[in-house]
């Protein structure tokens, strides 16, 4: 069996949200192949790596990715054409230097990275393995705490709400089919409660509900509700996690609630808010609690509060090596959120998380908002050991399908599985 690499092709396909994205197919000499679709986001840090996009206003109101389809199907395809996929750093290495900028902008991110997970797609079929196994070796088993974004606000949703995501962690479960079943019946239930609140049982981008709530608080008061009426003992069983996307309200040196007109806060001010909240509520995650620009004020963030929970950093770090070593040297944050789109290849995601590993830093694996139903993220998750993961909602079958793939996983793993939150509690 040969592991080298035949053809490349692409073809510009639709995320969650409507809008074009690049999925990429790796073909080897005897036929074996591996497909990969890119997510998208909304929410994106400033040091992310580049989406190339079309630019023309008559396809697509100017978001296709034609441009990264050819550039797959001409120069990258030419480039690796008899190259062995078993070796992805290499393949990885020779992408980035091909494209010859410092954020992937020349090929496109989105380029890049589609045929970077083919051609792990492609490796692990061609060896007879499940993703998960090949990028992971054989003692990956960990299955994650699923953190469920159960209320959307922010850029995800046209609602009143200032902070991005409002979610669940059900760490006190035996099995993740048994955490995922309870995350599950607590998102019914808040549904129905806000029905009977005649409050907006719409959704959101990521599959939360998008109400128009009195203030952000309220949304932690509503899910507190949920999850007792669903059976099950805040802080004990369900913790609850959030993302308030900080740097989308960062404007002149403050914090502006832009949708609530809750008017500002000072930096001081929101971390003594944050404070407030961890003294009355079982929260047990923050992700992006300050803006990506505010290096000071995540100094001493992390001082305050940095033993209570778990601080996050995603625009902060854009799952970036360089950016990540910058913040272990000024003791900045506690965990990093993965994203592969992020920094723009299989190999400098991992290169990522096990800096941050070997300096305490936890890894917290994450979908993008305008995402695809490829499971990608699913066997990253068990592959690297990183504990949780957030991959949206219970409901919106490009979040669920992540589900349904650690469902499957788990199955197979059988004896093997271990679940994080009985293990360590989450990450």
């Amino acid at each position: 069996m040969t592991t080298r690499i035949k053809s490349i092709d692409a073809l510009e396909i639709l995320d969650s949200r409507g809008n074009p994205t690049v999925s990429a197919t790796v073909v080897l000499e005897d036929g074996t192949a591996g497909s990969a679709a890119v997510p998208s986001g909304a929410s994106t840090g400033e040091r992310e790596a580049t989406e190339l996009r079309d630019g023309d206003p008559g396809r697509y109101g100017g978001k296709g990715v034609l441009k990264a389809v050819s550039n797959i199907r001409g120069e990258i395809s030419a480039a690796l054409a008899g190259k062995d996929v078993a070796h992805q750093r290499a393949i990885d290495e020779q992408l980035i230097a091909l494209d010859g900028t410092a954020n992937k902008s020349r090929l496109g991110a989105n380029a890049i990275l589609g045929v970077s997970m083919a051609v792990a797609r492609a490796a692990a079929a061609a060896a007879g393995q499940p993703l998960y196994r090949h990028l992971g070796g054989p003692e990956a088993a960990l299955m994650p705490v699923p953190c469920l974004n159960v209320i959307n606000g922010g850029k995800h949703a046209d609602n009143t709400l200032d902070f991005q995501e409002f979610k669940i962690a059900p760490h006190n479960a035996p099995t993740f089919a048994e955490a995922i079943r309870m995350a599950v019946e607590t998102f019914h239930v808040l549904r129905r409660i806000l029905h009977d609140k005649a409050l907006s049982t719409g959704i959101g981008d990521e599959g939360g509900f998008a109400p128009d709530l009195r203030d952000n608080e309220q949304a932690i008061h509503v899910i507190l509700e949920a999850i007792q009426k669903a059976g099950y003992q805040p802080g004990r069983d369900i913790s609850i996690c959030l993302d308030p996307a900080a740097s989308e309200m960062w404007q002149d040196g403050k914090y502006v609630f832009f949708k609530s007109k809750s008017g500002s806060k000072t930096t001081e001010e929101m971390i003594t808010l944050w404070e407030s909240w961890l003294d009355r509520y079982p929260i047990i995650l923050l992700e992006d609690p300050l803006g990506e620009k505010d290096w000071t004020g995540w100094e001493a963030i992390t001082r305050q509060i940095g033993s209570r929970v778990e601080l996050v950093g995603d625009d902060l770090l854009c799952t970036n090596p360089a950016i990540l070593q910058e913040a272990i040297g000024r003791k900045v944050a506690n965990s990093i959120l993965i994203k592969l789109n992020q920094i723009g290849s299989v190999t400098e995601t991992l290169d990522c998380m096990k800096l941050a590993k070997e300096n305490g830093y936890r890894c917290y694996i994450s979908h993008r908002s305008g995402e695809t139903e490829d499971t990608f993220i699913a066997d990253l998750v068990v592959a690297t050991g990183a504990g949780h993961i957030k991959t949206g909602s219970g409901c919106r079958s490009e979040r669920i399908a992540k589900f349904n793939r650690l469902l499957a996983i788990e199955k197979e793993l059988g004896a093997k599985a271990r679940y994080a939150g009985t293990v360590r509690g989450i990450g």
